[in-house]
């Protein structure tokens, strides 16, 4: 969790309960912002919907900037922020297979739990095939194993591959977030337009 129980000011046993409380909170926040509703998620695929894009978008970025911020101010070590490995072609591969389906079921991993847990049937369907899929995939996995691991670069940030300092990388990002906000808008526009 974070750097608070790598510099020991949260023991590690509070590390589950920590889980817990975030991702309730999240599936809460996710329901009550209507993520639950695969027409509202597939939206952003068809162009009529650009909520899911903004609201990510928003939350990326304000977590980026509250992140260096805290770092500049000496609030965070973010050597101690743990960093998910990268492997390229997994990750193109698994960022594909999970277009797809979002595209086909209308939902992400996280919003079908959430629509599954207030019982819709399809996000239940959607739920149940992610599992199988994840257990087919573990069933394989020593077959996949080399591709899986290939192209592996470390726990790297985009920035670093960039060759960026983190200031302009930040500034760029929320030029790029301002001018997806304001095309996705024209676009959304240009959909009301044609529906009536």
């Amino acid at each position: 969790m974070g750097p608070l129980i790598p510099s020991n000011i949260l023991d590690p046993s509070w590390n589950n309960v920590i889980a817990l409380i975030v991702g309730i909170a999240f599936g809460f926040i996710l329901e009550s912002s209507g993520f639950s509703s695969s027409r509202k998620l597939a939206g952003v695929f068809y162009g009529y919907d650009f909520v899911v894009l903004k609201v990510f978008f928003t939350a990326a970025i304000t977590a980026a900037v509250g992140l260096y911020y805290f770092e500049y101010v000496g609030w965070i070590n973010m050597s101690l922020v743990y960093i998910n490995p990268t492997y390229v072609a997994s990750t193109i591969v698994g960022g594909m297979i999970m277009g797809l389906g979002f595209i086909m079921g209308g939902y992400c991993p996280g919003t079908s739990y959430c629509a599954a847990a207030i019982g819709k049937i399809d996000a239940i369907v959607f739920s149940t095939a992610m599992l199988v899929g994840i257990l087919i995939f573990s069933e394989f996995y020593p077959l996949l194993e080399s591709f899986y691991n290939s192209g592996f670069l470390g726990n790297v940030t985009v920035y670093e591959v960039l060759g960026l300092p983190v200031g302009w990388f930040m500034i760029i990002l929320i030029v790029v977030a301002l001018g997806a906000f304001y095309v996705t808008s024209l676009i959304q526009d240009k959909i009301k337009e044609v529906d009536y």
